[in-house]
């Protein structure tokens, strides 16, 4: 049988992450060794280039406005200031710098234009270079594209069940169309999302369902822990048994056998331990840097150290797929259409979301 996928079933994937931890282990790490090098990860670096102040209501995100969780926002940073953190990336052994900005969708105009002339600059240090900035328009994941974008960032969270359980801001199809558009592009796709949100064992598989249905599968898959953060409707859910990530990684390396799955949040509360069985289990990527946009994470000479003592190598830029030659603006073949999309705004409410909404009008009154 084909081991690329499109067909998996949820009934399937249960039967997969429920196998007994060594079979599924044996399984994942045979599948991993078959399709990568398993002493090899690729490390990326998140930079928030602008954080907070995000209209969403994302029950698990602290950089939503409605709430109160005291991150500091900032507005979007400059060209010099996020080529210098690319600068020290590199030479901290990342080969992949993904921008975040705290935005519900992409807006053209001036902050977008400042964004693809970062993309540009990246690119010429011979990095990949990722952005997960919302939703995106065609035209607008054109204009990435030729800006020299290697990946494109859009989480699909979690599945399309739970989905209305943890944010009623965006539906689970702005974000489907918001991939689709993106592979109409030749930018690659990282798509994964987060488990410990008090979704059942169903939702995971149904999350990883919904992954293996894209064609191609994403190139990138991270696979998060809750960080559960105070002021946010998530602030009370408990941290994430290894086990479950492990188990987690090794079904996501299954199901989706040429995709990177990637550690990324969470990895705070992980031992070395842990963080190995996971590698084991089919994880070749992870984020690197003391900080994911707003959350925790280890320090990269720890993570270092973690792969010197595992004899794990970092995976070279373009390992994967050959660098896009960035195009510069004056030369640009795609211009800025002023898109103000109708992107979706479901009517529903989530009783825990409104009640934190509450609480934080409460604490600035």
């Amino acid at each position: 049988m084909n081991e690329i996928r499109h067909d998996w079933t949820k009934e399937e994937i249960l039967e997969v992450y429920n196998k007994p931890l060594m079979e599924l282990l044996y399984e994942a790490s045979t599948m991993h060794r078959k399709y990568h090098d398993p002493n090899t990860v690729q490390v990326s670096t998140l930079i928030s280039i602008k954080t907070g102040g995000c209209s969403e209501d994302c029950g698990y995100c602290p950089q939503a406005a409605r709430y109160h969780t005291n991150v500091e926002g900032n507005d979007l940073m400059t060209v010099n200031q996020v080529k210098a953190q690319a600068l020290r990336a590199k030479e901290g052994g990342s080969s992949r710098v993904c921008m975040g900005a705290a935005w519900r969708n992409v807006k053209d105009g001036p902050e977008f234009d400042q964004v693809l002339e970062m993309v540009r600059t990246i690119n010429k240090l011979d990095m990949e270079v990722c952005c997960t900035l919302g939703m995106v328009t065609e035209n607008q994941a054109k204009r990435l594209a030729e800006a020299g974008l290697y990946a494109y960032n859009h989480n699909i969270d979690t599945s399309e069940d739970y989905y209305d359980d943890v944010i009623s801001t965006r539906s689970f199809k702005d974000r489907v169309d918001t991939i689709e558009n993106v592979r109409k592009t030749n930018v690659t796709v990282c798509s994964g999302g987060i488990i410990g949100m008090g979704e059942s064992l169903e939702d995971r598989a149904g999350m990883l369902e919904t992954l293996t249905r894209f064609s191609p599968h994403p190139e990138s898959v991270p696979i998060n822990a809750l960080v559960a953060v105070e002021g946010t409707p998530l602030e009370e859910q408990p941290p994430v048994n290894i086990f479950e990530m492990v188990r987690m990684v090794a079904t996501a390396r299954i199901v989706l056998p040429d995709s990177q799955v990637r550690l990324s949040a969470g990895r705070t509360q992980m031992s070395r331990e842990g963080q190995a069985m996971c590698f084991f289990a089919g994880a070749n990527s992870i984020f690197a840097g003391d900080k994911l946009l707003t959350t925790p994470n280890p320090d990269i000479n720890e993570d270092m150290k973690m792969f010197e003592d595992l004899g794990l190598n970092t995976q070279k830029p373009f390992f994967k797929h050959e660098q896009r030659e960035s195009v510069e603006a004056g030369n640009s073949k795609y211009q800025s259409l002023g898109e103000k999309p109708k992107w979706t705004r479901p009517d529903h409410k989530i009783e825990r979301n409104e009640q934190k909404k509450q609480e934080a009008k409460e604490v600035r009154a």
